[in-house]
């Protein structure tokens, strides 16, 4: 049976406290919202996997990320999107580091119909009418975050909990040597 994962970035774990913070104060602003009690991270892709392909996603990962080589990522301001959805934005210089990863992985995984993410951001909630984000708007104005981005990793979502959980990591090894491209075949 085909479960539901997303390949993500995440911060380090002093990040991710601050962004569990900021969700807290928000909601004691406007009340539950979309993505309140998600663990902060960047997506790059979902997609619907079993047994035999998620081996082979994994194996592709492994070997896509053994070549890429860890990169600085600059949190440095806040958007939203007109579907409500409220994140911290890159900077110019990470986006041009984290997009050319972000499609490398579309490409690895190409074979398998992925949802997408081709704009990198990191949402603190989603969902939100124009009231709730103006609110968000008033409550954080500025930011100056930066981390080291050395690793992507494996997401399952969990049915019962309604929300995503770690199941692998895969490292940024900087080895240019595996960054060949992959044969198209991709077990089903």
């Amino acid at each position: 049976m085909e479960k539901k994962y997303s390949i993500a970035i995440l911060p380090p774990e002093s990040i991710l406290a601050w962004i569990k913070s900021m969700k807290e104060q928000l909601a004691k602003e406007i009340g539950w919202f979309h993505s309140k009690n998600s663990v902060g991270h960047i997506t790059i892709c979902e997609f619907m996997a079993n047994g035999a392909t998620l081996e082979s996603v994994k194996n592709r990962l492994i070997k896509l990320c053994d070549g890429l080589e860890p990169v600085e990522v600059s949190l440095t301001g806040f958007n939203s999107f007109p579907n409500g959805a409220f994140f911290m934005e890159p900077d110019e210089i990470s986006k041009k580091k984290l997009i050319p990863i972000m499609k490398q992985v579309h490409e690895t995984l190409s074979l398998l119909s992925l949802k997408k993410s081709i704009n990198p951001h990191l949402s603190i909630a989603r969902g939100l009418d124009s009231e709730e984000l103006k609110k968000a708007n008033q409550l954080f104005t500025t930011i100056d975050l930066c981390f080291l981005c050395e690793s992507m990793v494996l997401r399952k979502f969990d049915e019962n909990r309604h929300q995503f959980f770690v199941t692998d990591t895969f490292k940024f090894n900087n080895n240019p040597k595996n960054l060949a491209p992959q044969s198209p075949t991709l077990r089903m």
